[in-house]
């Protein structure tokens, strides 16, 4: 496939740890990473706005960047915000939610409501964190993001290995807990105009502002980037997953916040050492070009309808 859109986020957390690095790349106009399975496979991907559609972000502070956003001026671009209701024993190194509320409204006052998504996820259930718990805080959060967004990502944590090592007191949410949550969440979202989109998970779960379509899905980028997008047939990357998840440019084990529900991390130690190997003008992200590397440039082609005007986009969306 022809990579038009450049995911930042799925393996670590770029805006808040390697903002100067990234508008390095930006700057230099490419990046180069690594295959997370085979290192030695590098994959390069043009950072020039003809063949990318779309940057995607997803981050729990995006604080970091919000000065130099005039930078990506070029780009059209996709916002996640992680803002969940966790301590410092559960998220030892995210900020406080106060201050990621305020960069949250900021950046929104910048991209617009279309161009950012709160997400309230991992969901887990323990006496501290009840059910109640998280309603009471889902409605807080959801309050103070009212205007600011319109959508919310909602998913319940997945145990996978990693997060069993790393946080063993986590225990998956039941249905009767899932179905109570939802049900709340959905009248919250419809007090403060948000539009949830569950992250495969039980699509028995949908309801009024709730549903199961994907949160980065073709619709969801087209009111993003203001224009229409032909994309071409392709599996999903994963099952009962409509999201374009695109060319992540992250890499594993290299996320400071040492949430203890983390999938991308192995372990603090990890972490450490890969960020003593950063280097912000290197074009990978951790380290540089080894001798054994095998570089290979990736397709990029735009999937922007260049004949459909901003003008008729705008019109469209206006009557929906």
């Amino acid at each position: 496939m022809g990579y038009l859109i450049i995911n930042t986020g799925s393996r670590t957390d770029i805006p808040a740890y390697f903002s100067n690095w990234f508008y390095n790349r930006i700057k230099e106009g490419y990046v180069l990473v690594r295959n997370p399975y085979y290192p030695t496979q590098v994959t390069k991907y043009e950072l020039n706005p003809e063949v990318v559609d779309v940057l995607v972000f997803c981050t729990k502070n995006p604080e970091p960047m919000l000065d130099r956003l005039e930078e990506l001026s070029d780009f059209s671009s996709f916002w996640f915000v992680t803002i969940t209701p966790y301590g410092k024993e559960i998220e030892p190194y995210v900020p406080e939610k106060k201050q990621v509320v305020d960069s949250f409204r900021r950046l929104s006052e910048q991209v617009g409501q279309d161009g950012i998504s709160w997400r309230y996820d991992p969901i887990f259930v323990t006496e501290k964190y009840s059910v109640d718990y998280h309603i009471n805080s889902f409605a807080h959060i959801a309050e103070k993001l009212k205007g600011y967004t319109k959508q919310c990502v909602v998913s319940f944590i997945d145990l996978y290995e990693k997060t069993k090592r790393n946080f063993p007191a986590a225990k998956a949410v039941t249905m009767k807990e899932q179905e109570s949550l939802i049900a709340a969440f959905s009248q919250i979202a419809d007090k403060n105009q948000i539009q949830i989109h569950l992250c495969c998970e039980n699509s028995s779960l949908t309801r009024k502002h709730v549903d199961a379509d994907g949160c980065m899905t073709k619709e969801v980028l087209e009111k993003a980037i203001h224009g229409k997008l032909k994309v071409p047939k392709m599996k999903s990357a994963r099952e009962g997953c409509n999201c374009l998840l695109g060319a992540d440019i992250g890499m594993y084990n290299t996320c400071g916040h040492g949430c203890l529900y983390c999938y991308a991390n192995y372990d603090r130690k990890s972490v450490i050492e890969n960020m003593r190997h950063h280097d912000i003008d290197s074009p990978f992200l951790i380290g540089h070009q080894r001798e054994e590397d095998v570089i290979k440039q990736a397709k990029q082609k735009s999937w922007l309808n260049k004949q459909i005007s901003l003008f008729e986009y705008g019109l469209q969306y206006r009557h929906e």
